[in-house]
């Protein structure tokens, strides 16, 4: 049997209080609000994250790196520009410290996650290859993009002024800045504190692992990545991780590739990055003894 509502059944019903359309429209006005309020700092608490994760990639390069010296009489490993580094890679040597060179095109060495970890410090950090990128570094050129690659295997390089550079060390020293220290060796570094050895490197700038700059040049050849709130993460010799934050915009453009010219010339009254990270880089070569 089918129950009828009675009369004062159906009043109560048809005289229930409902949502009207300004009280509609101020529960989606707070929502908004709550939106705006809480979307940004869910952003920097992601930001943040990847922070701490990238500040842990290079701690997992460090080590892996002091673990290397510690095998081969105390001397860094080796850090080769381009032409060298494609060399040892076609000969099957993977001599290199990251055997992978990053380019703007469709060049495999871009993605191989096994070559990265070959050689080098590879053994040292099980071939992990997450641990050479930034987690925030999506920069793709259009054809990669289109490619549909998610993101290139590389966003660290190594100081130039550290390691065995090949022909460009042959002599002792560092044929780009011929009057600074190259440093051979852990015990040829006398505030290991104070030299870094891994640095995040701008997308646009970055292609074989050797982070190259020339003392008093006007120009930036390799720049650092600024991916962290205008910020980089450095890995020094000690072992210790540092987070810089640049001043100038010049040294801190978006991370595009095929962006930037090949030299970035630097205002006379922008140079405190640049002096900042070079004093870190290097220090001056001792003069010579007085003949006897």
């Amino acid at each position: 049997m089918m129950l009828v509502p009675g009369p004062h059944e159906s009043r109560r019903r048809a005289g229930r209080p409902a949502f009207t359309l300004i009280e509609l429209l101020v529960v989606i006005a707070v929502i908004g609000i709550l939106a705006g309020v809480l979307l940004p700092a869910l952003g920097r608490v992601k930001s943040r994250g990847q922070a701490v994760v990238c500040l842990n990639n290079h701690r997992q390069l460090m080590v892996s790196c002091l673990l290397y010296v510690d095998d081969h009489d105390d001397s860094f490993p080796y850090n080769l520009d381009e032409p060298a580094t494609r060399e040892t890679i076609a000969s099957g040597k993977y001599l290199n410290w990251v055997n992978n060179v990053m380019t703007p095109d469709l060049d495999p060495l871009n993605t191989n996650t096994a070559l990265i970890g070959a050689g080098g410090i590879g053994p040292y950090c099980s071939g992990t290859a997450g641990i050479y990128r930034c987690p925030t570094d999506f920069a793709l050129d259009v054809s990669q993009r289109n490619a549909g690659w998610r993101h290139r295997t590389r966003s660290i390089s190594m100081n130039a002024m550290v390691g065995n550079a090949g022909a460009i060390t042959s002599s002792g020293a560092n044929s780009n800045n011929p009057t600074y220290q190259q440093f051979f060796k852990l015990s040829q570094v006398p505030s290991p504190s104070q030299i870094f050895v891994f640095i995040e490197e701008h997308p646009d700038t970055i292609d074989d692992g050797y982070f190259i700059n020339k003392y008093y040049s006007p120009h930036w050849r390799d720049l650092p990545a600024s991916y962290h709130d205008g910020a980089a993460h450095l890995a020094f010799a000690d072992g210790h991780i540092e987070k810089h934050k640049w001043m100038y915009a010049t040294t801190k453009p978006p991370p595009v590739l095929n962006s930037l010219p090949p030299l970035i010339q630097i205002d006379d009254l922008e140079r405190g990055d640049f002096n900042w990270l070079m004093y870190r880089a290097s220090l001056k070569s001792a003069p010579p003894p007085p003949p006897q």
